[in-house]
């Protein structure tokens, strides 16, 4: 990423902000535009989409992608998203391969989401509690007001800090460069305004958890997590709680909402996510000696204790680790006893597919690659992994 020139950008973007905006106040839609919001927005997903760390993963995407829409959905129908936004924004989620816990919503509709945060997540409802707190941060216009505000005092500081946030995600300290003295003003005054608008994030995107079909103990079992690490000395590797504090307040809340809905069944093992859990673990870099701990759990005495969820995410990123330590051979017995584990479970099964042609691809095996895959299906990932053997093997004119 390159701070200096984004910063720039942003300021100039900014500059007129200063001299027209008001100062709003909470409840207000904001005094940025949804126009202006969105090319803030697009000039810092530029440079994110030449940063190194972001990456588009197929697979990853598609399931991410699978739950965005289903929050979109659900806000459209409650009418948290107006017609405006919903034309003019983004509406992209931006992956990034850092292993740090965090997500953050951007000017303009687009969010960032670290696969650490997907790691830790114990089931897609725990994923979806945090998007859809996001989403509501951008429906609500809390960044709208919080650009418009900052502009107003120092176009420079507000583009600082944007910057700054997103860097912090990352490095503790890279982050603070960036953003000394800008935090500085109205300090208190952002920090409470920032409190407000998490509590309305948390109720609205509550909603919208609901309402598209989504367990309300996902937001309560995101919480917990988050609140366990705020006990714990900050290692760095929860930026997410510098943006997002937890309060017991906001937590008694999300527990009370939990309560006073009707009781509802405990869900089914869900293959799926374990599955996706453990590929964001791998696919985020972990390094050599964490790799060959992944590779080592489904051979430890404690494998055969495990659920069955828990178990196919283990095989499925053992699987996955023997791929990046190149050994094929052990990728092919892990594959072989996944593949037994998720028998019965469709998504699961696809799943298991689509991980033994891209290690297939990883070895060489060009024709096994595209072999093993559904031809019948328009998916992106399938069109993909059998486009990417064909190109690879002198076939482009069959991909």
């Amino acid at each position: 990423m390159r701070p200096a020139l984004l910063l720039l950008s942003i300021a100039g973007a900014l500059v007129p902000l200063a001299a027209q905006a008001q100062l709003p106040t909470l409840g207000d839609p904001g005094d940025l535009n949804t126009s202006a919001e969105r090319k803030l927005g697009q000039k810092i997903a530029r440079e994110l989409f030449r940063d190194p760390d972001y990456i588009e993963d197929p697979v990853l995407d598609e399931y991410v992608l699978d739950i965005w829409k289903r929050l979109l959905d659900a806000a459209r129908q409650r009418g948290e998203l107006t017609s405006e936004m919903d034309d003019r924004f983004a509406w992209e989620v931006l992956l990034g391969k850092d292993r740090t816990i965090n997500a953050f919503a951007l000017p303009g509709g687009w969010l960032g989401l670290h696969l650490g945060l997907i790691s830790v997540t114990a089931t897609r409802d725990e994923l979806a509690s945090v998007l859809a707190h996001e989403l509501s941060h951008v429906t609500q216009r809390h960044v709208s007001r919080m650009i418009t505000q900052e502009a107003k005092q120092a176009p420079l500081m507000i583009a600082a800090m944007i910057l700054g946030a997103i860097a912090m995600s990352k490095s503790a300290d890279a982050g603070n460069a960036l953003i000394v003295g800008g935090q500085a003003l109205a300090a208190q005054n952002g920090l409470n305004f920032s409190r407000d608008m998490e509590r309305e994030a948390d109720r609205v995107g509550y909603g919208v958890l609901t309402q598209a079909g989504f367990e309300p103990q996902g937001f309560v079992g995101m919480f917990e997590k988050l609140q366990a690490a705020s006990r714990l000395s900050d290692s760095g590797n929860f930026p997410y709680l510098r943006t997002h504090p937890m309060t017991t307040e906001r937590i008694a809340e999300a527990q009370s909402r939990l309560q006073l809905g009707a009781p509802r069944p405990a869900p089914p093992p869900d293959l799926l996510h374990a599955m996706m859990m453990g590929r964001a673990r791998v696919l985020s870099n972990p390094g050599t000696d964490v790799l060959r701990a992944y590779v080592s759990e489904p051979s430890s005495g404690s494998f055969s204790g495990l659920g069955r969820s828990r178990q196919v995410g283990s095989l499925y990123t053992a699987a996955l680790a023997h791929a990046k330590l190149r050994d094929f051979p052990q990728a092919h017995v892990a594959l072989a006893r996944l593949a037994t584990l998720v028998v019965g479970d469709a998504p699961a099964v696809r799943q298991a597919t689509l991980l033994a042609s891209e290690i297939a691809f990883q070895e060489g095996s060009l024709a096994q690659a595209v072999q093993v895959l559904d031809k019948t299906s328009k998916a992106r990932p399938e069109l993909i992994y059998a486009a990417q053997a064909e190109i690879k093997s002198g076939r482009a004119s069959d991909a």
